[in-house]
């Protein structure tokens, strides 16, 4: 256990995991809020603890621990493949890394653990039968994020279930690294976490549960714990100073 002291107060870190978003669109970290991707502002222009949006130089400022990378050309379909393929390379050389690619294909997957030790298989994008062969071929190498926007499962995949727990149970027997739930309706909007939804996943998971948008502060973070979940997405309440960066650390 690692104790922090921030002012007056004592943060004891245990092995809750804090992973710095850092959502990437033609190599520039922008600004993701309630999942509309076209609203996106350059990270700078909101933020408290960065001055610049380019991703190296906040990875450097921040030094988290481990960081999610959305690469929103891949997600959106925009521009070249491989448009941010390098500076990715370049965080993943810095902390530990995971990319959302949008992920529709074996070999997409393919090409992204080539540039970071981990790949997030997203129900928005990747069929059940593509989780199985990843999670067969490169074991313990991927997340599946369980996308939810406006109440529900976002998938192209008729066999993916409608209920998030029974995709968690399908889940259950394959060789994950993670599984996660990304609330497309609270990314960057430090609107809280929905603790009775989150219990309930966390209760049947066998993987470890990640939760992506919503967190606030300091005590958002000690319920996700309570309610066992093993760690959280964390961008807007670092960037306007809600949580301390040695949370990240």
């Amino acid at each position: 256990m690692v104790i922090y002291i921030e002012s007056t107060q004592l943060y004891e870190l245990n092995m809750f995991r804090i992973l710095f978003v850092l959502d990437v669109f033609n190599r520039t970290v922008v600004h993701a809020q309630g999942g509309d991707r076209r609203e996106y502002k350059p990270i700078h222009f909101s933020s408290r603890i960065c001055d610049s949006s380019d991703a190296i130089r906040i990875v450097d400022t921040v030094r988290p621990k481990e960081v999610y990378i959305a690469d929103l050309n891949l997600l959106q379909r925009i521009g070249k493949r491989e448009k941010n393929f390098e500076l990715i390379r370049e965080v993943s050389q810095k902390a530990r890394t995971m990319v959302d690619a949008g992920i529709t294909s074996f070999s997409e997957t393919q090409d992204i653990l080539e540039i970071a030790p981990t790949v997030v298989l997203g129900t928005e994008t990747a069929s059940i039968d593509i989780i199985e062969e990843v999670a067969t071929n490169y074991p313990g190498r991927a997340v599946v994020s369980i996308d939810k926007k406006y109440g529900r499962i976002l998938t192209r995949d008729p066999s993916m279930p409608d209920d998030p727990l029974e995709i968690v149970k399908i889940l259950n027997g394959l060789d994950l690294r993670d599984i996660m739930i990304l609330d497309l309706d609270r990314v960057g909007t430090t609107s809280g976490v929905d603790s009775q939804f989150l219990s309930k996943i966390a209760s049947i998971s066998e993987h470890s549960v990640l939760l992506g948008g919503g967190v606030r502060n300091i005590e958002d973070i000690e319920t996700l714990e309570k309610i066992g979940l093993e760690g959280a997405l964390v961008a807007t309440a670092l960037h306007n100073g809600s949580l301390p960066l040695e949370k990240v650390q």
